[in-house]
C-alpha cells in the first residue's frame, strides 16, 4: 500500500477508536444519546458525560500520543538511532521535573507552565552543550545527561516530600494518567502540540538527507544545526504539553515510529506524521481498554500500561541491535 493509503487508514483508525470511546464508562450510553450529547441536544447529565468527561478524555489521548509519536520519529531519525526516544534523551524528565515542583510547592495551578517551562529550558540546554558539535552525537550525550540531572533532582523532591500523602501524590502523578482529563487541559496541549507536530515535521525533509551522514547532508545545503534546533524545540513542546496535562507516558515514541516503519518503509519525511497519528490511535485504544477494565478500587494508570508494552519490546530491540 502507498503512504498515503496508510496516512488515511491510520487518520480513520484513531477516528474510530475515539468514537468507541465515546461509549465506554460506567454510563451506559446509546448511539442515540451519545450522537444528540455531541450535537448539545441531550438531557443535562448525558451532555456532561459525553461533553465534559469523555470526549475530552479521548482528544486528549490523542493529542498526547500524537506528540510521543512524532517526537520519538524525529529523534531517531535525527540521531540514526533506533533506541532514541523522548524519555531517553531528557524530555520528558525535564517536564516530569517541572511538573513535580509544582505539585511539591501546592502550586497545582502552575502545573502546565512548570512542565512547559521546564522542558523548554532543558532542549535549551541541550542545544548549549551540543553547540560546539551540532548534530547526533552532541544531542544524545547531552539528553542523557540532562535528563539524568532532572530525574536525580525529581528524586530529590520525592525525597524532601514532607509526608507520606504528599509523596503519594508526586509517585502517582508520575505514573501517568488521563482520569482527570478536561476541555481547559485539551485548550491547552492541543495548540502546543500542533506547534510541536508541525515542527518535527518541517524537519522532515532534512532528515531524509542527514539519512546519507551529516558531510553529505551539509554538503546538500543542508543545515544541521537548523535541523537540530527544529527537533528539540519541536520536542520540548509536545513533550512538556503531554507530561503537563497527563504525567509521564513512557515508551509510545519509542515502539510506535518501529512498527510503522517496519510496516510502511517510510522515510523520515512520511513518518513522522504517521508516527503522530499511529500514537493518537495507539493511546486512545490503550485508555480506552484500561477505563472499560478498571473497576471502582484503584484503577489501572496509563504510564504503567505503555511500559508494561513497550519494556519487552525496548529489549528485544536492544538484544537485536547489539
Amino acid at each position: 500500500m502507498s503512504l498515503r493509503v496508510w496516512s488515511v487508514l491510520l487518520l480513520l483508525g484513531c477516528l474510530l477508536s475515539m468514537s468507541v470511546s465515546l461509549f465506554v464508562g460506567p454510563a451506559s450510553l446509546s448511539f442515540g444519546d451519545v450522537i444528540s450529547a455531541l450535537q448539545n441536544r441531550a438531557s443535562e447529565p448525558v451532555n456532561t458525560v459525553i461533553r465534559d468527561i469523555r470526549f475530552p478524555r479521548a482528544a486528549l489521548a490523542a493529542v498526547v500520543g500524537a506528540g510521543l509519536g512524532a517526537s520519538g520519529a524525529a529523534l531517531q531519525g535525527f540521531t540514526r538511532n533506533p533506541l532514541a526516544a523522548p524519555g531517553l534523551l531528557g524530555f520528558s524528565a525535564c517536564a516530569a521535573l517541572g511538573a513535580v515542583l509544582a505539585v511539591y510547592f501546592n502550586a497545582n495551578a502552575w502545573i502546565t507552565p512548570a512542565a512547559i517551562g521546564l522542558s523548554l529550558v532543558g532542549a535549551f540546554a541541550m542545544t548549549l552543550f551540543s553547540r560546539r558539535k551540532p548534530g547526533a552525537t552532541g544531542l544524545v550525550l547531552a539528553g542523557i545527561g540532562i535528563g539524568a540531572l532532572a530525574t536525580a533532582i525529581t528524586g530529590l523532591v520525592m525525597n524532601l516530600a514532607p509526608n507520606p500523602w504528599a509523596l503519594s501524590e508526586l509517585v502517582y502523578w508520575l505514573m501517568g494518567s488521563l482520569k482527570n482529563a478536561d476541555a481547559a487541559d485539551l485548550a491547552i496541549a492541543g495548540p502546543l502540540t500542533g506547534i510541536g507536530v508541525s515542527m518535527l515535521c518541517l524537519s522532515g525533509p532534512a532528515l531524509r538527507v542527514l539519512g546519507l551522514g551529516e558531510e553529505t547532508a551539509q554538503s546538500l545545503g543542508v543545515s544541521v544545526g537548523r535541523t537540530q534546533g527544529l527537533i528539540v524545540i519541536g520536542c520540548a513542546l509536545c513533550i512538556g504539553a503531554g507530561v503537563a496535562v497527563a504525567g509521564a507516558i513512557g515508551f509510545v515514541g519509542l515502539f510506535i515510529p518501529h512498527i510503522l516503519r517496519f510496516l510502511t518503509r517510510a522515510d523520515e519525511a512520511w513518518l513522522i506524521p504517521l508516527s503522530a497519528l499511529g500514537g493518537a490511535s495507539f493511546l486512545v485504544v490503550i485508555d480506552t481498554l484500561i477505563r472499560a477494565t478498571s473497576g471502582p478500587g484503584t484503577p489501572l494508570y496509563l504510564g504503567i500500561v505503555t511500559s508494561l508494552i513497550g519494556v519487552p519490546f525496548f529489549l528485544w530491540l536492544a538484544w537485536r541491535q547489539s
